[in-house]
């Protein structure tokens, strides 16, 4: 799954207010003159977080299918896992043209998720985050780690996400928490027959 990171991230300055007994003359940032983002893919395998991998910022299919086929970092993952394992994305306008769908059913089989696949029941509708891990916990769970410092120039922020995903990583326990999350929330869309659960968690 893909995520945009960029300088200032995203802070509601509207809510964000500073009290104290007497003028502190706190001077906020809002915005920079100069800008920079990155598209970063990272992904969850068992107890693997695979990446970070960074993507051009203005990804098509052409650059998705090279990801795919010459940057997907999977040689750190067990070769019985990676043979078994599932590839999922969202709908985005490159994850659906036809050289990665072609791709996808060559590398993968019958063993991906997303729009397009030939398979009606691997179907993944739109706007349904809440059963991907990557959704629920890691990108939330990531840049509370890169924003927890004032981002500088292109090379903090670029440390700053490999370091988070270093971090989340090397967390004892936490992809058990995940799958333990997970399960929970699968229950609660059963629960809910297939509609909206957030607020059954």
């Amino acid at each position: 799954m893909v995520a945009n990171f960029s300088r200032n991230a995203i802070v509601n300055f509207h809510n964000n207010h500073l009290w104290h007994d007497e003028n502190p003359h706190a001077i906020l940032e809002s915005h920079f003159q100069v800008q920079f983002a990155f598209n970063v893919w990272v992904g969850i395998i068992g107890d693997f977080l695979i990446g970070p991998v960074f993507l051009p910022l203005r990804l098509n299919g052409a650059s998705y299918l090279h990801f795919l086929e010459d940057e997907l970092p999977l040689e750190d993952i067990p070769l019985m896992l990676r043979n078994r394992m599932w590839f999922m994305h969202d709908g985005a306008p490159p994850h659906f043209s036809l050289a990665v769908r072609q791709f996808l059913n060559r590398k993968f089989a019958n063993r991906w998720i997303g729009r397009g696949t030939q398979r009606p029941n691997h179907l993944w509708p739109a706007r349904s985050p809440d059963l991907n891990p990557v959704d629920f916990f890691l990108w939330g769970q990531l840049k509370s780690l890169v924003y927890a410092t004032p981002i500088q120039n292109e090379k903090d922020l670029r440390n700053c996400i490999i370091d988070g995903c270093e971090r989340i990583r090397n967390t004892p326990g936490i992809f058990e928490r995940v799958r333990q999350s997970m399960e929970r929330r699968v229950e609660a869309c059963i629960m809910a027959a297939g509609g909206h659960f957030q607020q059954l968690l």
